[in-house]
């Protein structure tokens, strides 16, 4: 079994809670710096990082439909999400914090209203293509409920209309047999987990744990609405200081900031996931789970799938765009860290919430198969070399809604048991 150090927050650490601590008091930096330099929430007392034992472990109920430990054991039951009415989401401070200057214009004139209809319908077909794929390699596929998008809400805090079901690796993390509903960040998705609902009550009626995260109020005190962004180079001079557009006002965090590696899950402080999300999900998964925070050189972290991606044990996609900060810890622990090739995606396909490194932001059915674009040759060639079979899906249109194969599904259930990976 391969072992691997803790990981423990670099430079960028200190500087992140320096900066929140000057904003919001003593008492708060002390918990955003043992999140940075300690792992181990309701461990303290151990002096080290090691579970009590390395023994593989299978504490889910044995007829439970939910159980996944990581990315990579044999994929049985997966969300997949639905493009069906999906709608551009307002132009507020966290969508322009999130989004490129080129696309602010496109969100000014069509927020709230209903993304390109003919490329919405060539999105749709996709997924629906994507899904058959699935079952045809013996994959059971679920589907959340078609929702009316563009209905306008209000709570006493804000008002907004919403987006799509189209991402549950967002909102959903399963985490053994627990189902955690993310609070989320973005207005546009406050009630997103209506989508979801139909699904995990029949989950948790079949014996799956099912937790839903604080819900932000989502008051204007949870974002900077001063947070200055003209240029990528603004974006990176924030990002270096510690700057996002979610503030510490309340937890806030996105699921698909988290990827998981057995006992160990690691996360981003990004623009949609705060440190108070992240201590609060560190104390939740106490003792038995151990949260790591990572950073990266990304001028605009949002989900951790596109920068960092692990695959197998012992085995990650770094994103050579956006290198990771801890990545000499993979390498010392004797981990193989592999560099993506180039996308290969024009530079005129509208990616509307999304980087071309969606290439890279793949479903991985097993140890030897994964789930890839068709059109990205050059990545295909990679894991082939990696003695890795490719199932190769055209999925271009969706991702321009904001996700490659990882952001639209949620495995549910993978074959497999409880594993420490890291010590």
């Amino acid at each position: 079994m391969l072992r691997v150090r803790c990981l423990r927050g670099g430079s960028r650490g200190a500087e992140a809670a320096h900066y929140i601590g000057s904003r919001l008091g003593r008492v708060f930096t002390g918990w955003v710096q043992r999140s940075f330099w300690s792992t181990q929430a309701a461990t303290a007392s151990q002096n080290t990082c090691a579970a009590d034992d390395n023994k593989a472990t299978s504490p889910v109920p044995k007829d439970c439909p939910v159980c996944s430990y990581n990315e990579w054991d044999p994929l049985e039951e997966v969300i997949v999400g639905r493009a069906e009415n999906a709608c551009v989401p307002p132009f507020s401070v966290e969508v322009k914090a999130n989004t490129y200057e080129k696309y602010w214009g496109f969100y000014q004139t069509f927020g709230g209203q209903s993304f390109p209809k003919e490329h919405l319908k060539k999105a749709i077909a996709e997924i629906e293509e994507m899904c058959n794929i699935l079952k045809r390699e013996g994959v059971i596929v679920k589907r959340p409920d078609p929702i009316d998008w563009s209905v306008k809400y209000k709570t006493p805090d804000f008002e907004s209309t919403g987006m799509y079901a189209a991402m549950p690796r967002d909102i959903l993390l399963v985490v053994g047999n627990e189902i955690i509903e993310a609070p989320m960040a973005w207005r546009a998705r406050f009630f997103e987990y209506r989508a979801y609902r139909r699904i995990i009550k029949d989950y948790f009626n079949h014996g799956a744990k099912w937790t839903t995260a604080p819900k932000p109020t989502m008051a204007d005190e949870l974002y900077d609405q001063d947070y200055l962004i003209c240029s990528v180079e603004d974006r990176h001079k924030l990002a270096a200081q510690g700057k996002f557009v979610t503030t510490e006002f309340e937890p806030c965090f996105d699921a698909a900031d988290f990827i998981r590696a057995g006992r160990d899950i690691f996360v981003q402080r990004s623009q949609v996931t705060n440190y108070m999300g992240i201590e609060w999900m560190m104390r939740h998964l106490a003792p038995e789970y151990r949260v790591h925070i990572i950073s990266f050189k990304d001028p605009n972290p949002m989900h951790i799938d596109a920068t960092f991606n692990i695959i197998g044990p012992g085995l990650v996609l770094s994103n050579p765009d956006r290198p990771c900060h801890q990545i000499e810890l993979f390498k010392k622990a004797g981990w193989t860290v592999i560099r993506p090739p180039v996308p290969l995606i024009p530079d005129d396909h509208p990616l509307w919430m999304s980087s071309k490194w969606l290439s890279m932001n793949v479903l991985m059915l097993d140890e030897k198969r994964v789930m890839v674009d068709a059109n990205e040759t050059s990545i295909q060639k990679m894991f082939e070399n990696l003695g890795i079979s490719t199932i190769k899906v055209n999925i271009r249109h969706a991702n321009s809604l904001g996700g490659g194969f990882h952001c639209w599904t949620c495995d549910i259930r993978r074959c497999g048991t409880l594993q420490s990976y890291f010590d």
